[in-house]
């Protein structure tokens, strides 16, 4: 008979129900919420590769004002800004499309319909809507949205970038799993 006793979970981590996901930036903290519930592989997936690291040291590298600021690309870790936008874990999450694009929406990128007409989603890249795109509506699963850190986001979207919507410097993202209450102790910057 075993009479070991179960260890348990560390403070910071919690079920996946009560879980937000924390992206830290040179420019201020996001918290994300996921949505369980519109979303389930989707949030399962993205739910992984935090947890994996996977996320650690990638950059936003698509900033577009009043738009979308975008990340999650394994191949930003890299010096070569060529390449940005073209990398993943080399899947696919099957879509989940169901929630709008209002802003502070959160939503995997994907390919063009021509050549993914079921319009699966890349499998780690994401980005984060700085303002409504209803232009984006029941085409990409959105899978979350920002519950604090919309400043943040807009400050991200307005850094200064190249003809290629890259920032000029890089903005690196350090992402973790944390409980909706130690993501949330301080408030003052809840979004709406």
């Amino acid at each position: 008979m075993n009479t070991a006793t179960p260890t348990p979970a560390p403070d910071d981590v919690s079920a996946p129900q009560d879980q937000v996901v924390v992206l830290q930036t040179s420019f201020g903290q996001i918290v994300i919420q996921l949505d369980n519930f519109a979303a389930p592989k989707t949030c399962d997936n993205f739910r992984k590769l935090v947890s994996d690291g996977f996320y650690s040291h990638t950059t936003f590298h698509r900033v577009i004002p009043n738009f979308i600021i975008q990340g999650g690309d394994p191949n930003s870790k890299s010096d070569n800004r060529n390449s940005y936008g073209q990398g993943g874990p080399n899947y696919t999450v099957p879509a989940e499309i169901k929630l709008k694009h209002d802003r502070g929406a959160v939503a995997m990128a994907r390919l063009p319909d021509s050549i993914n007409p079921q319009r699966e989603s890349n499998g780690s890249q994401f980005y984060i809507c700085a303002a409504p795109c209803p232009s984006l509506d029941d085409q990409y699963t959105v899978f979350g949205h920002v519950i604090k850190g919309m400043d943040v986001v807009a400050k991200i979207a307005n850094q200064p970038r190249d003809k290629r919507d890259d920032p000029l410097s890089r903005i690196e993202m350090e992402v973790s799993l944390e409980s909706k209450g130690k993501a949330l102790e301080d408030n003052s910057s809840v979004s709406p």
